[in-house]
């Protein structure tokens, strides 16, 4: 079969390698797409850790084409969707209810051979039958939206909040339509991409701001007085120290967006101190991907038009290489 076979930094190739062989609690999965995350971009410039070779690709959605003999809830022809991270289910975090934090996680598309193939074998556990007629283009989007519901949940948005969601890619205009389901009664988004502020607006966030020309904070402004909850979605240094002034006394703050290891941020403490503060982090998807699944199936949540453009596997190596861009979600259709 054809894959992507990441050996160093910046050295991946679209080989032909064996297909993989389910073991007996394992399904084999025909790959129908599998979305291009930051981490693959990090994995290609050494920014994370892997294990190579390995096959990356961890958002993707697919078909069952076989099952290891102990597997009977899957047959060949099932549509599933997978959630890559595999815990041990014996370290301290893991029986203390925090699998997200698990001493010795690993990730389908980062340890084991992920999604960027034409098959992929991962253990039944960590696969999701999607609901019938969701597209694969969905299916593809399940693990960030995952992400995006623990978010949402650490976030405690109420009844009546005023939320600001701080970048407009496809994972701030996730948390968005979540944040309106969790009861946000005014919606702000800021993004200095015209084309993502047009798209928030028709999946219903009340205002869009160019951060680059325009104050939220000033007298008459969106926020003036501040938002109940702001949700940074960037992962920069500049955007998450601009969560905290953009939040009310009283209010939540989710730094959500992914910042690179290393970056530290100016933060006042006695901002924090007067305006009495609550900043969280959320990390990956613990318990989520049910939910997730349930929102796209049900249409509360709309996703597959934030898959922007969609590659052939040949072209991958180079899209990694490219600059993000504007696209919201690329998708790899092995």
């Amino acid at each position: 079969m054809k894959a992507a076979v990441f050996y160093d930094v910046g050295d991946m190739r679209i080989e032909s390698v064996p297909e993989p062989e389910p073991g007996p609690d394992d399904v084999l999965v025909k790959v129908a797409l599998c979305g291009i995350c930051g981490t693959d971009r990090h994995i290609m410039h050494g920014e994370f850790t892997t294990a190579p070779p390995v096959i990356p690709g961890h958002e993707f959605a697919g078909t069952v084409v076989a099952v290891g003999e102990r597997i009977g809830d899957l047959t060949p022809g099932d549509r599933v969707a997978v959630d890559p991270n595999i815990t041990c289910g014996v370290c301290r975090p893991c029986r203390r209810g925090l699998p997200h934090m698990c001493r010795n996680l690993e990730a389908i598309g980062v340890t084991y051979d992920g999604g960027f193939a034409e098959l992929a074998s991962i253990p039944r556990k960590q696969a999701y039958r999607m609901p019938e007629g969701l597209s694969f283009a969905s299916g593809a989007m399940v693990e960030p939206l995952s992400c995006c519901v623990h978010g949402i949940d650490l976030a405690n948005v109420r009844g009546g909040d005023t939320v600001a969601v701080i970048g407009g890619g496809a994972i701030g205009q996730m948390l968005a339509q979540l944040a309106r389901l969790a009861g946000a009664a005014k919606l702000v988004l800021s993004d200095p991409v015209a084309s993502r502020r047009e798209m928030a607006l028709k999946a219903g966030v009340d205002v869009v701001i160019d951060p680059r020309v325009v104050d939220p904070l000033e007298v008459g402004g969106v926020l003036e007085g501040g938002a109940d909850v702001v949700i940074e979605a960037v992962g920069s240094g500049p955007t998450t120290a601009q969560a905290v002034g953009w939040a009310t006394p009283g209010g939540m703050i989710l730094w959500f967006g992914v910042t690179p290891p290393g970056v530290k941020v100016p933060v006042e403490p006695n901002e924090v101190f007067e305006k009495e503060l609550t900043i969280r982090g959320a990390r990956i998807n613990p318990f989520t991907h049910s939910r997730a699944l349930a929102l796209m199936g049900s249409g509360e949540v709309q996703v597959e038009r934030l898959v922007t453009r969609t590659i052939a596997l040949d072209d991958l190596p180079a899209v990694l290489e490219e600059p993000p861009g504007d696209d919201l979600k690329i998708v790899v259709a092995p």
